[in-house]
C-alpha cells in the first residue's frame, strides 16, 4: 500500500466550466458537480496504441491467437424485429424516486442503487445515497469525503447489498483515495483506505461485484508510471486486504461493469498485437469463467455479460470485421456452448515460467480460443445506435439504451418495445443505471422545464422497472 501523503495546500480554483468533447461525439459540461479529476481519464482512454510498444516487447505471438469472427449473414438488426405497441406488455414501472438535479446514479443488484448526490454548498460537492429498490426511498449514507480535511471530495461511487466503494479526489494536487465500506441496511460500516495514487495514475474506475469492491487502476499516457500494467485489484467489504485479480499489458479498453455475483472487463489479449480481449470473472473467486477475443484494435467502449453471454458497443465505425463492425451494441442470440478454462489456464500458466507469478495474474491466449471460437458459431443482435452504457437484463428481456431512448428486448420472440420518454429531460433521456442480470432495472433522467401556468419542474427522476406478469 502507498505510503499516506500529508494534508496538501488547498487552492482555489478560478478557471470557468468548459465543454470537453468525449469518445462518440458526447459532450460533458465540466462543473464541479461532475467528475472533473475522472473525465481527464476518460479523454485520455480515447487515445489509440497507449502501451503498445511495451506489450510488444513482453508478449507471445499473434499466431496463436484466435479473434471473433462473424459473417454479416449472423447478426439480426433491431431494426428487424417487430415493434411492441406498449411498453407495458414488456415491462412495468414499479416504483420512482425523485432526486436533486444532476444525480448520477449506478445500479449492480436487485437490491440498491448507488447515488451520487450533488450539494448546493461548496463543501462538500456531493454526498453519497443509497436508493432502496424496493421503497423507491433514498438514503444518505456519507455526508462528507474522508479526507473533506485534506481538500478531497467525493467523486464516484458504487454499491450493492453488501458494501460500497468510493473514489475521492483532491484535483488541485492530482491525488485521488478508493475506499470502501460494508452495508447492513442503510448503515454504512467502517471506510478502509485500500488505494491511493498521484497524477502519474488515472483516477480508478469502480464495480462491485457479491461481497467484493474491485477497481480498475491505469496508468496516465503521460506519467512515469506509462509503461505499467493496467491492474484490477479486488477486496472484500469490510477488510483492506487488497489483492491483485488481473493485468494487463498495456491500457484495458474501458471501464469494469459489474455483472450481479461477477464482473466484466477488456484487457489487453496476452499477445504482440493490440488485441481486446472479453474477460468474464467470478467474484468470489476471481477465476476467468469466459473470454473471447475482438479483431485486431476493435476497441469497445462498454463491455458486460448477461443470460447470452458478452455484450459490447463500439461507438465508432471499423472497415473490417465483417458483421461485427458497427457502431452500436452487440450480444449473441443465444448463449454459446461453455468451455471450462479453470484447467487449462492452470496448466498453461505453469508453462510459462517466466511470467507465471501471483504479482501478474493473466489468462493465456491458449486459454482464451476455445471461448473465442464458441462465440463465432453463434448467431448475434446488433442494435444499432449511438451507445451510452452497458445492457443489462431484467427477467428475460434484455435492457439497452442507444440514441436517446431505452428499450426492452426479447431476443427469443424477436421483437421490442421503447420505454416512455419524460417530458422536460432534454437531449439525453433516459440513461440505464443497471448493468446487472436480475428482475429490476434502473433509469433516470434529469429533468428541467415549466409547464405553461405551472411550477419549474428541476429533478433527477429514477424509475424502477419490472417484467410484465
Amino acid at each position: 500500500m502507498p505510503q499516506r501523503r500529508s494534508a496538501p495546500t488547498r487552492r482555489v480554483a478560478t478557471k470557468q466550466p468548459t465543454s470537453l468533447s468525449l469518445p462518440g461525439g458526447h459532450e460533458l459540461l465540466l462543473t464541479r458537480r461532475h467528475f472533473l479529476y475522472g473525465v481527464a481519464g476518460v479523454a485520455a482512454l480515447a487515445a489509440v496504441g497507449g502501451g503498445a510498444a511495451w506489450a510488444a516487447g513482453r508478449s507471445n505471438d499473434d499466431d496463436a491467437l484466435k479473434t471473433l469472427k462473424v459473417p454479416e449473414g449472423a447478426v439480426t438488426a433491431q431494426s428487424s424485429l417487430e415493434k411492441m405497441e406498449s411498453y407495458e406488455d414488456a415491462v412495468t414501472l414499479a416504483g420512482s424516486a425523485k432526486l436533486p438535479f444532476g444525480t448520477l446514479v449506478w445500479c449492480s443488484d436487485d437490491a440498491v442503487a448507488a447515488c451520487l448526490l450533488p450539494t448546493e454548498t461548496a463543501k462538500p460537492l456531493a454526498e453519497v445515497g443509497l436508493l432502496d429498490l424496493v421503497s423507491a426511498e433514498c438514503t444518505t449514507i456519507l455526508e462528507h469525503a474522508v479526507g473533506e480535511a485534506e481538500g478531497f471530495e467525493i467523486y464516484d461511487v458504487r454499491a450493492n447489498a453488501a458494501g460500497v466503494i468510493w473514489t475521492e479526489a483532491d484535483i488541485l494536487d492530482s491525488l485521488w483515495r478508493v475506499y470502501a465500506a460494508p452495508l447492513s441496511g442503510t448503515t454504512l460500516g467502517e471506510p478502509q483506505l485500500l488505494d491511493e495514487g498521484d497524477v502519474n495514475w488515472e483516477m480508478p474506475t469502480l464495480a462491485v461485484a457479491g461481497a467484493f469492491a474491485f477497481w480498475q487502476r491505469l496508468p496516465q499516457l503521460d506519467g512515469n508510471a506509462r509503461v505499467e500494467d493496467s491492474l484490477l485489484k479486488r477486496a472484500a467489504f469490510g477488510t483492506a486486504n487488497v489483492q491483485m485479480v488481473y493485468a494487463s499489458q498495456g491500457r484495458m479498453a474501458c471501464a469494469p461493469t459489474s455483472c450481479g455475483d461477477s464482473l466484466t472487463l477488456a484487457p489487453r489479449a496476452r499477445t504482440s498485437g493490440t488485441y481486446y480481449q472479453l474477460t468474464h470473472l467470478d467474484a468470489a473467486t476471481g477465476e476467468v469463467t469466459d473470454a473471447c477475443v475482438l479483431p485486431s484494435s476493435m476497441r469497445p467502449m462498454e463491455c458486460s455479460w448477461g443470460k447470452t453471454g458478452f455484450s459490447f458497443a463500439f461507438d465508432g465505425i471499423y472497415n473490417y470485421g465483417e458483421g461485427i463492425a458497427n457502431l452500436g451494441t452487440y450480444l449473441p442470440m443465444e448463449a454459446p456452448e461453455a468451455v471450462s478454462l479453470t484447467a487449462a489456464n492452470a496448466e498453461e500458466t505453469a508453462a510459462e515460467t517466466d511470467e507465471a507469478d501471483d504479482a501478474a495474474p493473466h489468462l493465456p491466449v491458449a486459454c482464451a480460443n476455445p471461448g473465442t471460437e464458441a462465440y463465432s458459431a453463434v448467431p448475434w443482435f446488433h442494435f444499432a445506435a449511438n451507445p451510452l452504457s452497458a445492457p443489462c437484463w431484467c427477467g428475460d428481456w434484455l435492457m439497452v439504451r442507444g440514441g436517446s431512448f431505452v428499450v426492452a428486448v426479447d431476443l427469443a420472440g424477436r421483437r421490442y418495445a421503447q420505454l416512455p420518454l419524460e417530458e422536460g429531460s432534454g437531449d439525453y433521456n433516459d440513461f440505464l443505471a443497471s448493468t446487472h442480470v436480475g428482475t429490476r432495472a434502473v433509469t433516470y433522467c434529469n429533468v428541467d422545464y415549466t409547464p405553461i401556468g405551472g411550477e419549474q419542474q428541476k429533478h433527477c427522476l429514477v424509475r424502477i422497472w419490472e417484467p410484465a406478469a
